[in-house]
């Protein structure tokens, strides 16, 4: 072929758009059952990769002012990293029944008393686990916004929750470089559910170091204000004139190391906001923005409030995803407010008998000039 062919040709195929869609890769198996990674794509390029084990997000590709695409979640290439006995981060993972904190693990339905534990499980038995530790299963729907269905069945009694609970989570990947996630939940009896995902974002690439200059934004004026071991108490604490006021960009370092006590407690950020806006409403919970590379996420939501928390903590080295340090991510878990079923004057947790839980976030994926 010509040199003038051969780069007219080059030139083509940079050009094209990809081929949207999804593709499944055998991942290995766990307690007999078959892990595979999906891999969703748009025609814009942008990349969501998920696995049917904990229903983890192991990776999100997106393009940044340059147009090449990063990692912008931190994790693992190995289902054998996830599953390792001292993997404690959950990177990524749907975490489930009730996300976050409840005083003492002690709450009352129906004046019938309910103590949680992650424990509370019977270790033979796979579907009696955390959902971050259970194989899914998986559906798959192709096309240019391509869909991942995961389903399990969280039996009565695990890990102390009252009935037999049917989820689904779906994945979707749209053609605008958004990742949509729609949790749905049955249960057959009254019940507590808050689910979300635990995804850590670093929006200048997976490995790129501490994330303090990145500009974040929180459409809160308020948190929850918690004891001493960050559990809410059911006051709100306004956000204005503290280290907590996101509701203008703001570095994340700015503030990070402030003598408030919750600050030093957690050594960074760690609180529940309560997102302005009606719950059940899609609406914008949060913005991330790396100035370098111009890479934006905007986080929209239906939930009632965002957990903040900025990787305060170093985990065994054996247990570290790739690029993981202190300060080196940020996650933005959308989910129910922490020790809701203790206090009736936070937005309820409470999922009544064949009712259906329903809420959606959005990671919406975009780069400035």
């Amino acid at each position: 072929m010509k040199p003038i062919l051969v780069a007219a040709a080059l030139l083509l195929a940079t050009t094209l758009p990809a081929l949207a869609g999804i593709e499944v890769t055998a991942w290995g198996g766990v307690r007999g059952a078959g892990v595979d990674l999906f891999t969703l794509t748009n025609a814009r390029g942008m990349q969501a990769r998920i696995t049917n084990y904990g229903a983890v997000i192991t990776a999100i590709e997106v393009p940044g002012r340059d147009g090449k695409p990063v990692n912008v979640v931190q994790g693992f290439d190995s289902l054998a990293d996830y599953t390792s006995p001292d993997y404690k981060g959950r990177y990524g993972a749907v975490i489930g029944r009730f996300a976050n904190r409840i005083k003492d693990n002690t709450y009352q339905i129906n004046h019938a008393t309910y103590r949680v534990s992650r424990d509370a499980y019977i270790l033979k038995e796979s579907d009696n686990r955390p959902y971050d530790e259970r194989v899914w299963s998986a559906q798959t729907r192709d096309g240019a916004e391509p869909q991942l269905i995961l389903s399990l069945t969280d039996r009565n009694g695990t890990m102390g929750f009252p009935g037999t609970l049917k989820v689904q989570v779906t994945y979707t990947l749209t053609r605008n470089n958004v990742l949509r996630i729609a949790y749905r939940a049955r249960s057959d009896k009254d019940t507590i559910v808050s689910l979300t995902n635990h995804a850590y974002f670093n929006m200048a690439g997976d490995a790129s170091g501490p994330v303090l200059d990145q500009l974040l934004t929180v459409n809160a004026d308020a948190i929850t204000a918690a004891d001493e071991k960050n559990v809410p108490i059911g006051e709100m604490r306004s956000v204005a004139g503290t280290a907590f006021d996101f509701r203008k960009p703001t570095p994340i370092g700015a503030h990070i190391n402030d003598p408030d006590p919750a600050i030093q407690r957690a050594r960074g950020f760690d609180q529940n906001y309560a997102i302005n806006g009606k719950p059940g409403t899609l609406r914008l919970a949060a913005r991330l923005e790396d100035p370098k590379s111009g890479r934006v996420l905007e986080e929209w939501t239906t939930q009632a409030g965002l957990q903040v928390y900025s990787a305060n903590y170093q985990p065994p080295a054996v247990a570290v995803a790739k690029g993981y340090a202190i300060h080196s991510a940020v996650a933005l878990e959308a989910q129910g407010f922490p020790n809701a079923p203790n206090i009736p004057s936070f937005p309820s947790t409470l999922l009544a008998r064949d009712d259906v839980y329903n809420e959606v976030t959005e990671y919406r994926f975009s780069s400035i000039p």
